[in-house]
């Protein structure tokens, strides 16, 4: 198995993972109305698309592969912040 095939299946697993996991935050949210839970669903979608997106970036867009790096990075980080702040809000 070539290392690009492997690295698409990993990552449409983290894709769907991912939108699992914030999907099933967001329905907590709907259900509970707590802020805390609204915050951690809008973290956990900026992760699960930034680390989806640099490859969709390079392939799709023709965007450099640097700069999709770059861009997965500044949202997996916005998004670690969001968690993190989800974590304070009561």
């Amino acid at each position: 198995m070539s290392t690009a095939i492997a690295l698409a299946v990993v990552k449409t697993l983290v894709l769907i993972v991912g939108g699992v996991i914030t999907s099933f935050a967001y329905k907590a949210y709907r259900r509970t109305r707590q802020p805390a839970l609204g915050y951690l669903t809008l973290g956990f979608g900026l992760v699960t698309l930034g680390l989806v997106l640099a490859g969709m970036l390079y392939e799709l867009l023709t965007v450099p592969l640097m700069t999709g790096i770059l861009f997965e990075s500044l949202l997996v980080l916005a998004g670690f912040l969001v968690i993190a702040h989800s974590l304070y809000v009561t």
